[in-house]
């Protein structure tokens, strides 16, 4: 993964950040790499790896788009989509180190083999974490490596959002149990009607213009992330809540 200027915390800071961003093909090719080195214990599959899978399935279609000229700035759109990508590996990576990782994380990492959460939970719990913290921060990391401003991507983020609205139609397609299970899907469905993506997308970047102005008070700054990374923990813990 490219080094450049961040930390779980906050980036300081509005000036670019020198460096070259990698392709998409690079962080794609770390999901691929992922989907393979976590097989299922004991019959049940990975949480994380169920994520993981249908998180690599937008990220190729962004690329996709991209490719095929659907993103009139293609510079930006990467960069949002690889730095967004990249602060999903980074807790990935800490957590196989045996780090610290994001609070937003620690739930799906945690849970991810208990035998009581279904496949749904896991999901809904990975992109509450990603969307809900990880997407405005990705907007900033953006903004710093480009030097720009958050106005300046909404066009970008608003078209990788359409994209990840994709996110709720394969769950729906892959995750929620069939008709032969209608009293396990009962609550599930429940669980699934309490989350939106729209709401999630809409406060990502309200978020996002929130910390680009903070950045100016990096202890405030600082301060907001960590109770932005903290409510996200709290919301992907309950979603993991065992429903058999």
């Amino acid at each position: 993964m490219a080094q450049f200027e961040q930390t779980q915390g906050f980036p300081a800071g509005h000036g670019p950040v020198v460096t070259a961003v990698p392709g998409i093909d690079r962080v794609i090719g770390r999901m691929r790499a992922l989907r393979c080195a976590r097989p299922p214990v004991g019959g049940a599959e990975d949480g994380v790896a169920v994520f993981n899978r249908v998180y690599l399935t937008v990220t190729e279609t962004v690329r996709r788009q991209i490719d095929g000229g659907a993103f009139p700035d293609r510079r930006a759109a990467t960069t949002l989509d690889v730095r967004f990508a990249e602060r999903y590996l980074a807790a990935v990576d800490a957590e196989a180190a045996g780090e610290r990782t994001p609070d937003c994380w620690h739930p799906l990492f945690q849970y991810r083999h208990h035998p009581g959460v279904r496949p749904l939970q896991f999901a809904l719990s990975g992109i509450n974490a990603h969307i809900g913290h990880d997407l405005p921060l990705a907007v900033v990391d953006t903004c710093r490596t480009l030097g720009c401003a958050p106005p300046d991507l909404e066009d970008e983020f608003d078209r990788v959002g359409d994209l990840l609205l994709m996110l709720e139609e394969r769950i729906r397609e892959d995750l929620m149990p069939g008709p032969d299970l209608l009293e396990l899907a009962d609550p599930l469905t429940h669980l699934f009607g309490s989350w939106s993506m729209e709401r999630a997308r809409e406060a990502a970047w309200s978020t996002a213009l929130v910390l680009w102005r903070l950045s100016e008070v990096p202890l405030l700054a600082e301060e907001f992330r960590r109770r932005l990374d903290a409510g996200a923990g709290l919301v992907g813990r309950f979603l993991l809540t065992p429903c058999r």
